[in-house]
């Protein structure tokens, strides 16, 4: 059978202590990450401080699969600047350039105005129902850098995921199977 025999060979022939051992490895590198995600949070301020473009309705500035690094202040946002926002009712995020700033004159609040590059209209279509601005707690974050087509990893995986699940089962199999 060559290699698949091999490995059914090298599973059989495991010990329970390493099983544990290598199962504690792979829990420290899902620690890892998670440490790392939620530490990148609180240097950046955005809850997601990394996302993936994932429609062309920014093009030519940001093509589908880039990634986006983000960053949120408390410095108001101003026309120009690309975002990133929620919609209430939708969980995934939009990117898209602010196009209109309206500064609520009872509070000193600033609301914005969308669109995305290569769209013909403004976002009020995708807001909810009846909303015509996003207000600050819609806004994830502010782009401040980007990695072109890296991002199309995770598209890929997310449209076809039997990709993503044969990817996970190599992975873990070639951590079980490891003798080191």
């Amino acid at each position: 059978m060559g290699w698949i025999g091999e490995t059914i060979d090298s599973i059989k022939s495991l010990q329970i202590r390493h099983v544990l051992s290598q199962a504690v490895s792979l829990g420290m590198i899902v620690t890892s990450a998670l440490i790392i995600w939620k530490g990148l949070m609180c240097i950046t301020g955005s809850e997601s401080p990394v996302v993936v473009v994932l429609s062309g309705s920014m093009e030519p500035g940001f093509k589908r699969g880039d990634i986006l690094f983000l960053h949120m202040s408390k410095d108001p946002i101003r026309v120009g600047e690309i975002v990133v926002f929620n919609v209430d009712g939708r969980e995934i995020p939009i990117v898209h350039r602010v196009i209109k700033v309206h500064e609520r004159q009872d509070t000193g609040e600033v609301d914005v105005l969308t669109k995305g590059d290569n769209n013909f209209g403004d976002d009020r279509l995708l807001y909810a129902h009846g909303q015509l601005w996003l207000h600050r707690h819609h806004i994830m974050g502010r782009a401040v850098g980007f990695l072109p087509y890296v991002g199309w990893v995770t598209i890929i995986m997310t449209e076809k995921p039997i990709i993503k699940y044969l990817l996970i089962g190599a992975l873990g199999l070639l951590v079980v199977t490891s003798k080191d």
